[in-house]
């Protein structure tokens, strides 16, 4: 669905764009959905399912539950309060969460290396989700509706072996980290995380569809979302009612992406954070990723080099069964926001090594087709909803 003004000379083919899209389809992925944004103007498309079993079709404007581009808002709202004085990005965790992060590495941990994914803590997930390990769904659907408290899953990534030194590089990718700077952002502003972000972030942003979950439910129009689980669930589960206790100030946010665009671009603009704030932000460190990969990561915002089209600036995201990317260029006039409605369809060998699939490279195509338009093509660049995070 372009946008009334939009055209193939606006730096975007909507035929093309479309085109992708069903490629996408085509290769596995029941739904997916896009926005594409150049200056100025706007490309809205979709194509496939949102609902396998009664065919109900996939929508640009569905609510998407976005798994770690969370982190994002969870690092604007810990700069906010940086630049009120309130925490010091350079400061010993445990000078503010003693309780969580006791001893020495509550000495030597600070709040950017949370921010940054060089603390060290290792991700709990593989702790609260104990069957993945021996490749099974038993721990997914126990704890569809369990409630958990962000210090019990703190407290498993604490006390687990560290995944590396404090502050050393590369860094490697926790969730454990951004539960931690829940709790922080909750200790120095006096009210919930989730609604600090909530008063602060995403209505500074004038995000209409986004927000923190109430309860296992998405609000609104949304598509069912399912998890192949490595090819171990066949056919694909649905998991779009879950309890996202499980992730939340990391991951639990749901949104549009439309909102996501105009999240970025606002954010870019310096409209969210200050300009001093956002360089901070920008300034990245190696980071070995969920997958195994290494990623630049900065303060809550991933940097993609794309060898077409130049810098790209934003996040992606996993959860059960949804996967997010939203990436804007460094001279904010590029955006794009795609949501697929699978995940974790690469089947593994017997290595446990997870094999390539046909969507990959579909995925890939409509990346560069969004990103750069039909004009360039790099085999390098790496960047998708399964890039770092879950």
């Amino acid at each position: 669905m372009p946008a009334a003004d939009a055209s193939p000379s606006a730096g975007f083919d909507p035929a093309e764009l479309k085109t992708a899209l069903d490629d996408v389809h085509g290769a596995g992925i029941p739904g997916v959905y896009a926005e594409v944004r150049d200056a100025g103007l706007i490309w809205r498309g979709a194509s496939g399912v949102a609902d396998v079993r009664t065919g109900r079709p996939v929508r640009p404007d569905m609510r998407q539950r976005v798994g770690s581009i969370t982190k994002t808002f969870t690092a604007a709202a810990i700069m906010q309060q940086a630049e009120q004085g309130r925490i010091e990005l350079d400061a010993p965790i445990g000078d503010y969460l003693p309780q969580l992060v006791p001893g020495e590495r509550g000495k030597k941990i600070t709040v950017r290396m949370l921010l940054n994914n060089t603390s060290g803590f290792p991700d709990y997930i593989r702790y609260a989700f104990p069957s993945l390990q021996d490749m099974s769904s038993k721990s997914l659907d126990e704890n569809r509706f369990k409630q958990f408290r962000p210090a019990e899953l703190i407290e498993m990534g604490v006390n687990a072996p560290p995944a590396a030194e404090p502050g050393a590089t590369p860094g490697v990718y926790s969730n454990t980290n951004y539960l931690l700077l829940g709790q922080l952002l909750e200790k120095v502003t006096g009210i919930p995380a989730e609604e600090y972000i909530t008063r602060n972030v995403i209505e500074r942003a004038g995000l209409r569809h986004t927000g923190f979950p109430a309860g296992p439910r998405i609000a609104g129009p949304h598509s069912r979302m399912y998890e192949a689980l490595w090819g171990l669930l066949d056919p694909p589960r649905d998991y779009s009612v879950y309890n996202m206790s499980w992730t939340g100030t990391g991951a639990a946010l749901v949104s549009t992406m439309e909102d996501l665009n105009r999240f970025y671009r606002k954010l870019l603009d310096g409209e969210i954070v200050n300009r001093s704030s956002l360089a901070e932000m920008q300034r990245t460190v190696p980071v070995i990723a969920l997958d195994g990969t290494t990623i630049q990561y900065g303060l809550g915002l991933h940097k993609v080099e794309n060898g077409g089209c130049g810098t790209f600036w934003g996040h992606d995201g996993t959860v059960w069964g949804a996967g997010t990317v939203s990436l804007t260029s460094a001279d904010g006039t590029r955006q794009m926001s795609v949501a697929v409605n699978l995940q974790r369809w690469n089947e593994r060998d017997v290595s446990g090594t997870p094999q390539h699939h046909p969507i990959d490279d579909a995925l890939t195509r409509l990346y560069q087709q969004a990103m750069c338009g039909s004009g360039t093509q790099t085999e390098n660049t790496r960047y998708g909803p399964a890039t770092t995070s879950r």
